[in-house]
């Protein structure tokens, strides 16, 4: 059994095994390279894990111009991150791009950071996003300067007008309606630009319209408390004694809108206005630059007469001074009289008159309100009454005139009566109206069918009386002419020269001739010897005596 040499008892000399040797392992040197370029992978999981910046999502209304994995993201044309992925929201409303940003970018994940697509687009401020026909749509971004941070933003559907850093103000403009601007339009200073609207809402009543300007420094130094702006969009054409104006800011003001801003010659405010304060947005410059209105006064004026062509916002007018405009026309129902009578409402400003209202209210004792009151029952009572007239007569818009009619009835006026009613007479156009038709009724009672019987009569004997000239009388008429130029040709050739006629007729005319001649001698004569015709002629002189004269035989006398 020791023989056995899988007796485990037995020593290793005594079984006469081998000895053995470990054996040495050799690695070759192929597994190098995907060692290296392990460590190489990990390198760059670890550089990439340490230079990358956070993870955000902005929604959109649509992918249009975004792509995955290619679409860039701008600051400043300096690329700042990449979209990775584009999904639709849960609703399918909206798409979704998650963008993976540089390291250092922190101040694109604040709260009022703001994303938006660049794409070629045609705006109030001009075209802009034409270099992305070229190079593709890229994600504009803005940073933002809040202290809490987010990962998911919501994306403008246009770019912001105004971009993080840019120096200057923003204000709020009130006006009752938005008119042609938008956002983007040019705010003009002298005609210079220097700002922009960057938005609007709606008033938290409804009833107006809340306009968010940026004036960019350093021209938000010139806007002031008493700074006036108003509504530069179109073309101002005026036609006044002065002649044709047509006034604008700019080109593009007249395509896009705009609104321009200056402060009065006369103001003595010169402090630059705090940001975010609320100034007024004015029509246009002369109602911006006009002084201060002051208090309104609501009136109401009854007129029994249509009113056709009067509209809201027309003028109402003081002795040719405009003083106010109308609010509202509406109808009425008078039991009495079964009429509707036309009850306008107008917004009057009595400090537009000027001096003279602070020289009336100062003979007047009370409060404003009553001594306007006060000082409008005097005017009624002086004649004082409102009339509807013609503004122009190519569009028959009418306007309202406070006039002195002296001629007009007395009435009754409540001072106390809130609104204050002022009376009113007809408009001269409804007086000519009932001119017209006083001249109307009056033709309507001539007997028009006799006049137009006895004239039909008058024309038919007319008719029978040129029948019969036509028929009778211009033959004899033309054969009387025709017999009259036979005559005058007769006479013209027994005229001719070396006729016996023509001879006669000088002989004729000769005799006449020395007729003439003794009868002014004989006149000489008379005139000078008037006894002659008594006593007779005198031997010694006779007319034949004289130069010229002729025998006795020629004056056909007898001598004595």
């Amino acid at each position: 059994m020791s023989d056995n040499p899988y007796n485990p008892n037995a020593s290793p000399a005594a079984a006469g095994s081998p000895e053995i040797k470990q054996r040495r392992v050799r690695i070759s040197l192929i597994w190098l390279v995907p060692i290296v370029a392990a460590l190489v992978g990990v390198s760059m999981m670890v550089q990439s894990w340490l230079s990358a910046g956070p993870q955000i999502t902005v929604s959109f209304l649509t992918a249009e111009g975004l792509e995955a994995n290619k679409t860039q993201v701008k600051y400043k044309n300096v690329v700042i991150g990449r979209v990775t992925g584009i999904t639709l929201t849960e609703d399918r409303t909206r798409v979704v791009a998650t963008i993976e940003l540089d390291q250092n970018t922190d101040a694109f994940t604040r709260e009022d950071a703001q994303f938006w697509v660049v794409r070629p687009r045609i705006g109030a401020g001009g075209v802009s996003g034409v270099d992305t026909l070229l190079s593709g749509s890229f994600i504009g971004a803005d940073p933002g300067d809040a202290t809490e941070s987010r990962h998911a933003f919501t994306g403008l559907e246009a770019p912001p007008p105004v971009t993080f850093g840019v120096e200057g103000k923003r204000f709020t403009l009130r006006t009752s309606d938005l008119g042609s601007l938008d956002i983007g339009s040019p705010i003009y200073y002298r005609r210079i630009p220097v700002g922009q609207v960057v938005s609007y809402a709606l008033s938290e009543d409804g009833k107006g319209v809340a306009v968010q300007i940026f004036v960019n420094a350093p021209y938000d130094d010139f806007i002031t408390a008493d700074t006036r702006f108003w509504n530069a969009s179109g073309v101002d054409v005026s036609l006044a004694a002065d002649g044709f104006k047509v006034n604008t800011q700019s080109l593009s003001s007249i395509l896009a809108g705009g609104i321009a801003f200056r402060a009065p010659n006369y103001s003595p405010d010169t402090e630059p206005a705090t940001e975010d304060r609320e100034f007024v947005l004015f029509n246009d410059m002369g109602q911006a630059m006009a002084p201060d209105d002051g208090p309104a006064r609501f009136v109401q004026m009854r007129f029994d007469q249509t009113l056709r062509g009067l509209n809201v916002d027309a003028p109402v007018e003081f002795l040719g001074v405009p003083i106010g405009r109308v609010v509202s026309v509406k109808l009425d129902y008078d039991a009495s009289s079964k009429s509707f009578p036309v009850l306008v409402g107008a917004v009057i400003y009595p400090n537009r008159l000027g001096a003279a209202h602070d020289k009336l209210l100062a003979l007047i004792e009370g409060n404003d309100e009553e001594r306007s009151a006060h000082l409008i029952r005097v005017f009624v009572e002086q004649g004082l009454r409102a009339q509807a007239r013609t503004g122009n007569l190519l569009t028959g818009q009418l306007y309202i005139s406070l006039d002195f009619d002296r001629r007009a009835a007395d009435v009754v006026f409540d001072p106390h009566a809130r609104p204050l009613v002022i009376p009113t007479i007809p408009g001269s156009f409804d007086k000519l109206q009932e001119q017209l038709q006083a001249v109307v009724d009056k033709l309507s009672k001539l007997p028009i069918e006799s006049m137009a019987s006895n004239l039909d009569g008058s024309l038919s004997e007319l008719r029978k009386t040129l029948e019969q000239v036509n028929s009778g009388v211009l033959p004899q008429l033309q054969s009387t002419l025709e017999r009259s130029e036979q005559t005058l040709q007769n006479a013209n050739q027994a005229l001719a020269d070396g006729s016996p006629q023509r001879q006669q007729v000088g002989d004729t005319l000769e005799e006449v001739q020395r007729a003439v001649r003794s009868v002014r001698v004989l006149t000489d004569y008379l005139g000078r010897h008037p006894e002659s015709l008594i006593r007779g002629r005198v031997n010694a002189e006779s007319p034949a005596s004289f130069k010229g004269g002729a025998t006795s035989r020629e004056l056909n006398m007898e001598p004595q």
